[in-house]
C-alpha cells in the first residue's frame, strides 16, 4: 500500500511550537527536506501540509512544488489532534480507505534510505491490520523531553520488527529516564504514525468527537467561515494524549534510523558533524581557528575565525549567531519579533 492510490504524507509545520526554533531560519529548508525524504514510498504529488495560517505563505514558499490546494490552512493553532483529523478529512473525500502517513516537519533523521524502509514497513503494517501504528527510535541516553513507548508482544509475520504497544510513558524526569534506558522493550516516541484513514477517524470519533465533529460540519460546508468556527469550538488536544493513549490496537515499528526531534539549532550537531575541525556544519563554511561550532548555510559561504561553540544559522532573510548553550533561548528573538511586529521573520 506504500506509495498506492491512497497513500498521503502529512508534515505538519510546528512554525509556532513552543521550542520557537523554527520560526527564525531554517524551518523552511526542513519542511522541504520532509517532503522530499517521504518519497519513495509516497509519491511527490501525494502530499499534504497542513499549517497555521500565520505561516501558511512561508510554507508555500517552501515547498513549491506542492500545490497550494494541498496546503491545508488551520485559522489557529490547536495541536496535533485536530491537524491530524483536518488532513485526514481531505483525504477520505477522495479515497475513504487510504494509508496515510503523518510526519512532523522538524526531525532531523541521519539515514534517508532506513527512514524510506521504516516509513513502508510502517504503512505496510497499517494497512495489513488497521491498527494505529506509531515508529519508535531506540533510546541512545536518558531523555527528559521525548515521551517513551513500552513495546509488547510482537506481531507475526514482522520479523521482530513491528510489536503491540504495551503502554505509554509521559516525558520522565532524569532519574525515571535513565531506568527506562536499560529496559531494552522501551523507545522513544518519534511522533510519526501511520493509519487506514478510516482506522483514524474512527479513532476520532470514539476518543476525540469534541474535535471531529465540528471539523466534520466544516468539511462539509468548506468556508472560512465554517473552518474558523469550527476551530473556535475545539479544543487543544494532542493526538498522543486524546487518540493513542486509549486506543486498544496501537502497534511500533522499531526504528533503524538516526533520530532527533529538533529543540535547538544544538541538537542538529551529530547529525552535521563532518570532522572540519570538529565543527558541525551543512552548506559552506569555512572555520579557521574555530571548534565546536554548528554552521547551517546552504546559500553563502561562512567563515568563522578564532570563535568556539557558536551556532551561525544563514537563510535568505535571516542570520543568527548566539552561543551554542544559548541555542534554546532563540524564543527570545521570536518574542521580540512579535512585539515589534516584525512578522515577515516568523
Amino acid at each position: 500500500m506504500a506509495g498506492g492510490s491512497g497513500t498521503r504524507f502529512w508534515p505538519r509545520s510546528r512554525l509556532h511550537a513552543p521550542k520557537q526554533l523554527l520560526p527564525i531560519v531554517g524551518a523552511r529548508s526542513m519542511l522541504a527536506e520532509t517532503v522530499a525524504r517521504v518519497s519513495p514510498p509516497v509519491r511527490a504529488d501525494r502530499v499534504l501540509v497542513v499549517t497555521a495560517r500565520v505561516h501558511a505563505r512561508a510554507v508555500r514558499a517552501a515547498v513549491p512544488r506542492v500545490a497550494a490546494s494541498r496546503v491545508l490552512v488551520e485559522p489557529q493553532g490547536r495541536n496535533t489532534a485536530p491537524a491530524i483529523a483536518r488532513a485526514a478529512l481531505a483525504v477520505a473525500r477522495h479515497h475513504p480507505d487510504a494509508v496515510m502517513a503523518v510526519l512532523p516537519a522538524d526531525h532531523a533523521i541521519g539515514d534517508t534510505r532506513a527512514f524510506r524502509a521504516d516509513l513502508a514497513l510502517a504503512l505496510a503494517t497499517a494497512a495489513r491490520t488497521d491498527a494505529l501504528v506509531t515508529v519508535g527510535v531506540p533510546p541512545t541516553h536518558p531523555e527528559t523531553g521525548y515521551g517513551y513507548i513500552r513495546a509488547g508482544s510482537g506481531l507475526r509475520g514482522s520479523g521482530g520488527r513491528v510489536a503491540w504497544v504495551e503502554r505509554f510513558i509521559e516525558k520522565p524526569p532524569r532519574a525515571r529516564a535513565a531506568a527506562l534506558l536499560r529496559d531494552r522493550r522501551v523507545l522513544w516516541n518519534a511522533g510519526i504514525f501511520a493509519w487506514r484513514v478510516s482506522a483514524i477517524l474512527a479513532a476520532l470519533r470514539a476518543h476525540l468527537p469534541a474535535v471531529l465533529e465540528p471539523l466534520e460540519d466544516a468539511a462539509r460546508r468548506d468556508t472560512p467561515a465554517a473552518w474558523r468556527a469550527a476551530y473556535g469550538r475545539i479544543p487543544s488536544v494532542s493526538i498522543d494524549t486524546g487518540v493513542l493513549e486509549r486506543a486498544s490496537r496501537v502497534a511500533v515499528v522499531r526504528a533503524r534510523f538516526p533520530w532527533s526531534d529538533v529543540g535547538s539549532w544544538a541538537a542538529l550537531e551529530p547529525f552535521w558533524r563532518n570532522g572540519n575541525g570538529g565543527n558541525a556544519v551543512r552548506g559552506r563554511a569555512l572555520p579557521i581557528d574555530s571548534v565546536g561550532c554548528v554552521v547551517d548555510s546552504p546559500r553563502r559561504l561562512v567563515a568563522l575565525v578564532g570563535v568556539e561553540d557558536l551556532v551561525v544559522v544563514d537563510s535568505p532573510d535571516a542570520l543568527l549567531v548566539c552561543r551554542k548553550d544559548r541555542a534554546q533561548d532563540v524564543r527570545l528573538v521570536v518574542d521580540q519579533l512579535r512585539r515589534r511586529r516584525l512578522l515577515q521573520y516568523l
